[in-house]
């Protein structure tokens, strides 16, 4: 850390503290250190920080505000006085005081005028510490009268003659400027001859034909309310004579051969000699026994007008005016003398002091006449103020002894004479406070050994304390010959070595208590150059290295750079560094010069250099065909405020011509570094005029480019700052957001350095409610991008402008753009919930909408949760997930898909904003009506004898209602798949089992199952089987079409070695075959199966497919009618057949988890599913355990 050594230094030798280094100080008047936390505790007097000034014109249109702020602890009051008593503001309704401030608001805009609040106002702020006055606040509205009317006659005079055109513009406030011009509002020229004083009036040394004409007019601008009037035009005729006679100067203003002048001390002196004469005269100014100062003498008005800005004393005298022509000259002597209004040689400062201190407040002026000086306590004459004993007044100094703690007050120092006065603030604080250590604790100090080590102690109390410094936790004894101690308690220890290395310990004492601050010491070896780069004369063409190898301070990290000519090395693959060397490979005269070697830590740094000398001269080259040489010799001129024309001079084009020339230009004070491109001009061309931005220090360079390529940049040209300019766009992406309920976040994106057109850039942001009355609230902020708009109503819609300034002045102003402050979560559930049940899956729901108000921002839908509570049939309470659809936009109503059938649902509403969910509306609840049941879970056939089967299942997984009964039917089948009666059979719903009897032996009979709500009947599941055959025959089990399970025989046979049965599979064997061929004919023909075509003719329309009026079941596809057998039967193998898992997938309405809406919260999509193939369908088997299962597998 480095600490800045102050002048002010004690000197204590180690000898005279053997065990302790004790170090005081002594400063006359106690400062107070600008630690915010410190200045937080501490009490202090008002002080004024920023008022209106004291001649303050107003605009009579606008609202009078009056500025008083003041600063203090506690913090002030303020009070006003009007003409020099007491301004009740609370008693005028058009007068309000800015809450926490003393400024105050006039509003005369709705009613009053300027006139009635002309006057002198004071402001005092005032705590219990003392009070603070302003100065005198002098309210005058400007003015700007209207021009007497008068009748002006024509003015017919010879040529050569003089003329002045009087003006004598009407009186305001402030006064006003005066211009000459003509009915086209054009600007009457002047010359030598024709010139305007600064009283206004036209003057004319001698007139000429030209001056004839009938629009002399002139114009009075009065700034303050921006309004110009106009005087009646004169006419002017001027008779050409034939002869005209010359004649030598005489002045038409002043008159006389003497005047006198008085002015101000800081103002600017003009003065004015005017002449007429002919020819026209030249007017010279001189200073009698003087010379006129150099650098703040100005002429202007064609020399007509001397001008010295801040004039001073010295520059009081006799000024001479010289009028000379061909015929003579004249001369006027003016006599000036400066006065001068108060001003400050000391202004009396704000004094801290501690109980019995001593202290003086010193106000000194100077002026002409001597200003008087008179002080005032807490605004109050000091002879009318309460008595201080502590207190003595000697002429301009007030003296404190013994000070206690009521002493303190604010104090005034007034200094006025005849041309003006001076009014300073100085507050007396007396406080007493116990030490406090500003350092921060165990602050680590690294010193490089044998330099010197400054340890901080940042302190303060009241009184004063005394510092003492410790070395180690035992207070340990610092045996160096000298230590310093500066004012500000730092210790220096000018030469730092390795046993200084330690903690030492700053304790800070008063009357009122201590204080003690550790910080920690190490010093660390030099970093040192051991072995140095050494000089090196080397041939061309050749390899050179140079070493430098440092030594350092273990904890440190050197880095190690090389330099050439003490710029960096060339980018040039021929340059290498690796950790102590740089190698220079194939030398060439370029690479002579002088290298260094660098090494830098974090505390020191040291350099050593070499130089390289390359000889041998350089072969002649061949001739080339190369890019062309840079160009040179780049000038500037015609230099402008927006352009400048440069020019150069193009290097060798290597035998290709040179097609172009690219211009680019570096901005050294916002991107230093960084060339842009600015134009391209042809080959033929040496210079460029070149637009130019404001404020900006413009360097250029120039490439040549040829067929070969392009040439390496020319040296850059002389820099050119160009003036400053206002901005001549605004920021863009102007945006206004709330991040919270009450505030309005604006952001936009800032000018870059090159936009700025000068300096100070900065940003007016400004805003208002755009349904409101509000005038604009506006700040101007400087190097941020966002402003934070705090306390705004909850999400209000707000016009917002980001406009750029600088020191030169405004850009143009901004469109406004709007915004809204932060949004809040809605106040108010969605009211009169209604549900509509569609069908057993679907319902409506319709609410009505809530008040935008209540809405608390952007309205982004509502959103409904919706639950299953219980099942209407178990009654069995259980938790379900909610879900939840979301409606976008302002809809009021929405479809819920995806119902359980015969279920208890529950559900609420909730607006939805950009901040999130309102409250919920009161709980729905509704309940769906019955549906069809799904297909039983299982079907089992067991136990096949020669006329009966046993059938066996399980109930439907989803009931959606009280299930009524059950509908078997089945027929039989014969050998050629014809199907038989189909015989319909009602089983009651609490059956799990059935016997069908009476069947007939060694048939396969079809069976189609499914049970019934009220709602209608479910999904049918099918099963085929078979009786077993009589004594001898053979009984087995075909395979249902949808995964039949096995039927088993009641007896067994073995047939294997049965002549019948071995010529039987012959000709099932020959029959097979023909089927195979007739089938695959089929098949490529596209046709249908003969046994699908009987399955169709003798359908049972009673057991087609079912469809819901919902269309949750659609028709079957004809797809399936046409899949070959060879994948085998989908029936598991214990001839259970399961419902498989639905594909059905209702797909959500909303814009929840799982669905979508259109527009008016329609359902998008459709209902899907696989659905049972019909009765006469369902013969499909992997299995042949007899020639007629292998015959029927084929169909």
């Amino acid at each position: 850390m480095q600490l800045k050594i102050m002048p002010k230094k004690k000197h204590l030798s180690a000898g005279r503290a053997p065990l302790m280094l004790f170090l005081c100080q002594m400063i006359s008047a106690l400062e107070v250190p600008l630690d915010p936390k410190l200045l937080e505790d501490l009490v202090q007097p008002p002080t004024i920080t920023q008022q209106s000034p004291k001649d303050y014109i107003i605009d009579p249109r606008e609202n009078i505000v009056i500025q008083c702020e003041a600063k203090g602890k506690p913090s002030p009051s303020f009070s006003w006085t009007r003409n020099g008593t007491h301004f009740d503001i609370d008693k005028d309704p058009l007068v309000t005081m800015k809450p926490g401030s003393g400024t105050l608001t006039i509003n005369i805009m709705s009613e009053g005028k300027a006139e009635t609040y002309e006057g002198v106002y004071q402001c005092t702020a005032r705590n219990e510490r003392g009070a603070a006055i302003s100065n005198n606040i002098v309210i005058r509205p400007s003015r700007s009268p209207l021009w007497t009317k008068e009748k002006l006659e024509p003015i017919i005079l010879r040529n050569g003659q003089s003329l002045v055109l009087p003006c004598r513009p009407p009186i305001g406030l402030p006064p006003p400027i005066i211009f000459w011009m003509d009915n086209s509002f054009q600007r009457l020229p002047q010359s030598e001859r024709v010139s305007q004083g600064l009283n206004g009036d036209l003057y004319f040394s001698n007139v000429l034909p030209e001056d004839t004409r009938e629009d002399y007019i002139c114009y009075a601008r009065f700034n303050h309310t921006q309004t110009i009037q106009q005087k009646q035009p004169i006419s002017v005729k001027v008779i050409s004579a034939k002869s005209h006679r010359q004649r030598p100067p005489t002045f038409l203003t002043p008159d006389g051969n003497t005047s006198r002048k008085e002015e101000l001390r800081g103002n600017v002196l003009s003065l004015e000699c005017i002449a007429e004469g002919l020819p026209t005269p030249i007017i010279y100014w001189i200073k009698e026994d003087g010379t006129l100062p150099i650098n703040r003498t100005f002429y202007r008005n064609f020399k007509k007008t001397l001008q010295i800005v801040q004039v001073t004393e010295a520059d009081s005298g006799n000024y001479q005016c010289i009028a000379k022509n061909a015929l003579g000259a004249i001369h006027h002597t003016i006599s000036v003398t400066v006065k001068a209004a108060p001003y400050w040689i000391i202004a009396p400062q704000n004094l801290v002091l501690s109980p019995e201190e001593d202290g003086t407040l010193i106000c000194r002026a100077n002026g002409n006449p001597k200003p008087r000086i008179s002080w005032l306590s807490n605004g109050v004459p000091i002879e009318i103020a309460p008595d201080d004993p502590s207190r003595k007044i000697d002429g301009d100094t007030i003296i404190f002894s013994k000070v206690q703690e009521r002493s303190s007050a604010v104090y005034q120092c007034n200094a006025s004479n005849e041309y003006g006065y001076l009014l300073a603030n100085a507050f007396v604080n007396v406080l007493a406070e116990p030490p406090r250590i500003l350092t921060s604790a165990n602050t680590l100090y690294q010193v490089i050994a044998n330099r010197p080590a400054l340890l901080d102690c940042a302190f303060f109390g009241s009184p004063l304390p005394t510092i003492e410094w410790f070395k180690g936790a035992k207070g340990s004894a610092l045996r160096e010959d000298i230590y310093v101690l500066h004012e500000n308690g730092t210790l220096e220890i000018p030469v730092a070595q390795k046993d200084s290395t330690g903690t030492y310990t700053c304790v800070a004492r008063n009357k009122l208590g201590m204080a003690n601050n550790d910080v920690h010491l190490e010093i660390k070896d030099p970093t040192r150059i051991i072995k140095q780069p050494e000089y090196a004369v080397v041939q061309r063409g050749s390899t050179v290295s140079f070493e430098c190898k440092v030594k350092h301070d273990h904890t440190l990290i050197p880095t190690v750079m090389w330099l050439k000519d003490h710029g960096e090395l060339p980018n040039d693959g021929r340059f290498t560094v690796d950790k102590d060397r740089l190698v220079v490979a194939d030398v060439n005269d370029d690479d002579g010069g002088t290298y260094t070697c660098v090494a830098n830590t974090t505390l020191d740094n040291v350099s050593a250099s070499a130089v390289l000398s390359v000889v041998a001269p350089t072969p002649t080259p061949a001739p080339i065909y190369d890019v062309p040489n840079p160009p040179f010799d780049l000038e500037l001129t015609d230099q402008l405020d927006r352009s400048v024309q440069l020019s150069w001079t193009p290097g060798d084009d290597n035998n290709s011509p040179i097609t172009k020339f690219i211009i680019e230009y570096e901005d050294a004070m916002h991107e230093p570094g960084l060339w842009h491109h600015q134009t391209e001009v042809p080959g033929t061309q040496t210079t460029a005029q070149l637009k130019l931005s404001p404020y900006v220090n413009y360097s250029f360079r120039v490439m040549a480019e040829n067929n070969l390529g392009r040439s390496l940049p020319s040296e850059a040209s002389e820099q050119y700052l160009t003036k400053a300019a206002e901005p001549d766009k605004n920021p863009t992406a102007v945006e206004g957001l709330g991040s919270e309920p009450d505030n309005l976040v604006i952001t936009w994106k800032p000018l870059n350095g090159f936009e700025s057109n000068g300096p100070g850039l900065q940003y007016k942001v400004s805003w208002r409610q755009k349904d409101g009355d509000d005038e604009w609230t506006s700040v101007v902020v400087a190097n941020v991008s966002k402003y934070i708009v705090s306390g705004t109503p909850t999400f209000v819609p707000y016009l917002i402008k980001v406009q750029a300034l600088n020191d030169a002045g405004f850009a143009p102003e901004p469109a406004a753009v709007m915004g809204h402050s932060g949004e809040d979560l809605p106040m108010v559930a969605p009211g009169n919930v209604r549900v509509n049940v569609v069908n057993s899956t679907l319902a409506e729901v319709h609410w009505d909408p809530v008040p935008l108000k209540s809405i608390r921002g952007h309205l982004q839908g509502y959103r409904i949760y919706y639950w299953k509570a219980q099942s209407s049939l178990t009654r069995n309470r259980r938790h379900i997930e909610k879900k939840i659809l979301t409606f976008q936009g302002s809809k009021t109503h929405g479809m819920l898909p995806g119902l359980e059938p015969f279920s208890h649902y529950t559900l609420n509403v909730r607006v939805v904003n950009g901040k999130g969910e309102g409250p919920a509306s009161p709980d729905k609840v509704f309940n769906t009506p019955e549906g069809v049941p799904s297909a039983p879970s299982s079907l089992k056939i067991v136990n096949p004898t020669l006329d009966s089967l046993t059938l066996e299942w399980e109930p439907p997984s989803h009931p959606n209602g009280i299930l009524t009964e059950y509908t078997l039917k089945y027929q039989p089948i014969n050998s050629t798949h014809e199907l038989g009666p189909l015989v319909d059979l009602k089983i009651p719903a609490n059956k799990t089992r059935w016997i069908l009897k009476n069947l007939n032996f060694s048939t396969r009979y079809k069976f189609y199952f499914y049970a019934q709500t009220a709602a209608g009947s479910g999904i049918q599941i099918t099963e085929e089987a078979i009786t077993t055959v009589d004594e001898g025959k053979l009984a087995g089990i075909l395979p249902p079409d949808v995964g039949a399970g096995k039927a088993m025989a009641s007896r067994q046979v073995d047939i294997a070695t049965q002549g019948w049965f071995i010529g039987l599979m012959c000709a099932v064997a020959l029959l097979i075959l023909i089927l195979l061929i007739v089938c695959f004919i089929r098949r490529n023909k596209g046709g249908k199966y003969p046994v699908k075509e009987k399955e169709d003719a003798h359908a049972d329309p009673e057991i087609q497919p079912m469809k819901e009026d919902d269309g949750t079941f659609g028709e079957y596809s004809d797809a399936e009618d046409h899949k070959p057998l060879k994948k085998g039967s989908r029936t598991p193998s214990d001839r259970t057949v399961k419902k498989e898992d639905s594909d059905d997938s209702l797909v959500d309405y909303g814009e929840g988890v799982n669905g979508q809406f259109n527009e008016d919260g329609s359902f998008i999509g459709q209902y899907s599913g696989k659905k049972e193939k019909e009765p006469a369908e369902g013969n499909e088997s992997s299995e042949a355990p007899s020639p007629v299962n292998a015959m029927n597998s084929f169909v």
